[in-house]
């Protein structure tokens, strides 16, 4: 600790109890008197904003830290993050198949289910679906629907994260605009009882990205994430931040124009996008057409395990046309980590991303750059969901306003 009170916006001495909860959370103040040495405040008035956490079960004691008096004398008595008072539920859709888990606090995945999920059914099937899911994990972990703070959803779509709606999503049909907080939370009610709980979106290479660049890579200042899949999009970490541009819909790469696609209709209605060329779906329809039954990117991603040798070619290619275009974005953002997710990020692939990458980027972009694969693999997407929800809800400003309401 340097000693000096930390920013609040209202001056010195005036952190709030939710700004405390963030020192804590942080692990930048642990004791009470880190606390009292970081903000300004009084003892007392440290004991008194402590006391509402406690109250709210947020915070509880931890072991005791070291002396720091010469002289010795008692141990500080530590305080840590209480990630046991509440649970998150997380789901994330892709076109054909949807993962769903309870998750603390903390991240640890308590309860997971995973299967088929249509997206082409439509918001209120599939959400419905999830509802049920999400019932069914709650039993399987012995928490009761009251334990439930919030909902965390990952799509395969752009959107506008102040309304959590897909704003005309390419590969989501039905589902542009449509009320998913209204429903998904509707949907939980029926399945578990929960009182409304808050619900949030976001696109699923955003939250894949910021699940991955938290628990990996959290001292990389510029991360981005590139999910290869039934179609094509990348997450960008900025500073510990999901960069999403002014409306959501930063990192669709999939929809650059590319030559090699000037005369291939995508599904968003264009021709000579990336994802027609080089997404899983692309491959899978590749494939097709020679006789090898394929048609996803889930598909692709089986013959690649099995070692085809046609798909690992045709994946190889799509490497090559994908890393042409992150030649470009590399330059741009100049990322310290480039990580490769979804069904086609094998050897393959990355192969075939590495060799034009490095080929048509300038050495200075990639002098300090890693590419590499998910640590987190098909989770990834439940580990930012989950964090997304737990960052919101225990922002400060968030926390002033929930322990108002909680009475304390």
């Amino acid at each position: 600790m340097t000693g000096r009170p930390v920013r609040t916006g209202r001056g010195a001495g005036q952190a709030s109890a939710g700004e405390l909860l963030e020192l804590v959370r942080s692990r930048r103040a642990v004791t009470r008197g880190a606390l009292q040495q970081a903000t300004g405040l009084s003892r007392a008035t440290v004991g008194q904003r402590l006391d509402r956490l406690f109250r709210a079960g947020w915070l509880r004691e931890g072991a005791g830290g070291p002396v720091d008096s010469p002289l010795g004398g008692r141990p500080s008595i530590t305080l840590e993050f209480d990630d046991e008072h509440a649970v998150v539920l997380a789901a994330d859709l892709d076109t054909r198949h949807a993962r769903a888990a309870v998750l603390s606090l903390s991240g640890e995945i308590l309860a997971e289910h995973s299967g088929t999920l249509v997206v082409d059914d439509g918001p209120d099937l599939v959400l419905g679906e999830l509802g049920r899911w999400f019932g069914e994990l709650l039993e399987k972990t012995g928490r009761g629907a009251e334990s439930v703070c919030g909902v965390g959803l990952a799509v395969p779509g752009p959107v506008d994260t102040e309304t959590g709606r897909v704003v005309q999503p390419p590969i989501m049909p039905g589902w542009d605009g449509y009320d998913i907080r209204s429903r998904l939370a509707r949907a939980l009610a029926e399945h578990t009882g929960a009182a409304e709980v808050p619900v949030l979106v976001d696109n699923d290479a955003n939250l894949m990205a910021y699940g991955e660049q938290r628990t990996g890579y959290p001292d990389c200042s510029a991360f981005v994430l590139v999910k290869v899949s039934t179609g094509i999009g990348a997450g960008v970490v900025v500073d510990g931040a999901v960069f999403r541009g002014i409306d959501g819909g930063a990192g669709d790469i999939g929809h650059i124009r590319v030559p090699e696609g000037a005369q291939t209709l995508c599904r968003c209605g264009s021709y000579g996008c990336l994802a027609a060329v080089a997404s899983g779906g692309a491959v899978a329809r590749r494939l097709a057409e020679t006789g090898v039954p394929a048609a996803s990117g889930s598909d692709v991603r089986d013959l690649l395990a099995s070692g085809h040798p046609e798909a690992a070619g045709l994946a190889r290619e799509a490497g090559r046309r994908v890393g042409d275009v992150l030649a470009t974005v590399v330059t741009l953002l100049n990322p310290g980590v480039l990580m490769i997710a979804g069904d086609l990020a094998g050897t393959p692939f990355l192969t075939g991303v590495r060799e034009l990458l490095y080929q048509r980027a300038l050495p200075r972009s990639t002098a300090h750059l890693d590419v590499v694969t998910s640590r987190l693999g098909e989770r990834s997407g439940l580990v930012g969901a989950g964090a997304m929800v737990v960052e919101h809800l225990y922002a400060p400003e968030r926390v002033e306003e929930r322990l108002r309401a909680l009475g304390v």
